[in-house]
C-alpha cells in the first residue's frame, strides 16, 4: 500500500512540474523552445526506455530506431489510411513497438552479450529494409504528413507545436513514472538479477525469459510511443530520418552518461546531452553532434563508467566515510 501511495505522490508530483514547465514555455513565447523542448523530451522517453532492457536488465539493444521508426509508420499508415488524433496514434504505435519487441525477445533473447546485440542490429536493418519497400507508407520517396497550424482544444486556439510539446510532455512523464514503479518493484529486482547474473537468478528460480520478454516489449512499446507523433512534428518522413543513426546512438548514449543502474539517470543524461544537441545545431551545425556525443561518451567511460550517478553516489559515499 506504502509503495503504491508513493508512485502515486511521485506521478502527481511529476505531472505538477510537467505542467510548470509548460507554463513557463509558454510564457517565453518563442516557437524554438518548443520545438527544441519536444526533441528533448523526445530522447528523454527513448533513453528511459532502452535503459529499462539496456540498463537494468543488461540486454544492450541497437535496434532503438527501428522500434522508434516503426511507433513513426504505424502513424503514417492510419494517417493515410484515416486521420485519427495523436493521443490513439500513440497508443497504436506502442502495441505495434511492444509486439515487435514481444517477437523480437522471443527469437533472441536465448543469445546473450555481443550477439544479443548484433541480433537487434539486424532486426533494424530488416525492418528498414522492408520499410524502404512498402509503397502505401511511402516506401523510400517519404510520405508527407500535414499538420494544422493550431488546433482548437475547448475554446483555445493552440498552436501545433506546443500541442505536440504537450503530448511529448505526458510521454515524458508516463515513462518516467513507469521506469520509476519498475525499478522499486519485484520486477525490477527480477531485471536487476538477470543483468548481475543471469545464469545464478536462473538457478534461483527467477523466470529469466518471461521477464526478458517483458523488458523487451515493455522498452519497444515505449520507443514507439516516442515515434508516433514523430511524422507530424517532422512534417515529412522517410527511412533515412526516421531509422537515424542519431536515435540509436542517443538512446545508447544518455543513459550511460547519466548512469543506467537507476531511472534518474537516462533522465538526466537525456536532458544534459539532448539540449547541449540543441545548442550545438542552432549555434555551430547538427553535423557534429554525433562527434560530441561520441567524445563524451569516452570521455565518461574513462572518467566515470557508471555515468553521473555512479559518479555522485562515488562522492558522496566518500564524503560519508570521512565524516
Amino acid at each position: 500500500m506504502n509503495s503504491a501511495v508513493r508512485a502515486s505522490g511521485f506521478f502527481l508530483f511529476a505531472c505538477a512540474v510537467a505542467a510548470l514547465v509548460f507554463a513557463g514555455a509558454r510564457m517565453a513565447e518563442n516557437d524554438y523552445i518548443f520545438f527544441a523542448g519536444y526533441t528533448v523530451l523526445q530522447f528523454v522517453v527513448l533513453a528511459t526506455a532502452w535503459n529499462i532492457l539496456g540498463g537494468l536488465t543488461g540486454y544492450v539493444n541497437f535496434g532503438a530506431a527501428a522500434f522508434f521508426a516503426c511507433g513513426a509508420y504505424a502513424t503514417v499508415f492510419f494517417h493515410k489510411f484515416y486521420a485519427l488524433p495523436i493521443p490513439l496514434l500513440v497508443a497504436i504505435g506502442a502495441a505495434v513497438s511492444g509486439l515487435i519487441g514481444l517477437g523480437m525477445g522471443y527469437l533472441t533473447l536465448r543469445l546473450r552479450g555481443v550477439y544479443f546485440a548484433i541480433a537487434t542490429l539486424a532486426m533494424a536493418v530488416v525492418l528498414r529494409t522492408l520499410v524502404t519497400n512498402w509503397n502505401y507508407v511511402g516506401g523510400a520517396r517519404g510520405a508527407y504528413v500535414i499538420r494544422p497550424a493550431e488546433l482548437d482544444v475547448q475554446g483555445l486556439a493552440l498552436p501545433y507545436i506546443q500541442y505536440l510539446f504537450l503530448i511529448m510532455l505526458a510521454l515524458a512523464v508516463i515513462s518516467i513514472a513507469i521506469a520509476r514503479t519498475i525499478e522499486r518493484s519485484k520486477l525490477g529486482y527480477g531485471f536487476a538479477a538477470i543483468r548481475d547474473d543471469e545464469t545464478a537468478a536462473e538457478a534461483s528460480g527467477v523466470p529469466t525469459l518471461r521477464l526478458k520478454l517483458i523488458a523487451t516489449a515493455l522498452s519497444g512499446a515505449l520507443m514507439g510511443m516516442a515515434g508516433a507523433p514523430f511524422p507530424y512534428y517532422i512534417g515529412y518522413l522517410q527511412p533515412s530520418s526516421a531509422f537515424a543513426l542519431d536515435y540509436a546512438v542517443n538512446s545508447i548514449a544518455m543513459p550511460l552518461i547519466g548512469g543506467t543502474t537507476t531511472w534518474v539517470g537516462p533522465v538526466i543524461g537525456a536532458v544534459l546531452l539532448g539540449s547541449l544537441e540543441q545548442f550545438i545545431t542552432v549555434s555551430i551545425s547538427s553535423s557534429i553532434n554525433l562527434l560530441i556525443v561520441g567524445l563524451l561518451l569516452v570521455g565518461f567511460v574513462i572518467i566515470a563508467p557508471n555515468g553521473l550517478t555512479g559518479l555522485w553516489q562515488r562522492l558522496f559515499s566518500k564524503r560519508g566515510s570521512k565524516r
